[in-house]
């Protein structure tokens, strides 16, 4: 899956590469791989794919 994060557009778009207990980790064009809290930031789905 491809997001970007919402508040967060100079991070370019990313792949998600895990999701676990609320925690996804996505690979982001511009700034590499980061963990976000589902929780606290809605991650916007580019593509699926």
């Amino acid at each position: 899956m491809i997001v970007e994060h919402p508040d967060r557009p100079d991070w370019g778009k990313g792949q998600v590469q895990s999701s676990v207990a609320g925690k996804v980790t996505v690979n982001f064009q511009n700034t590499g791989k980061v963990v976000i809290d589902a929780a606290a930031i809605t991650l916007q789905v580019v593509s699926f794919g």
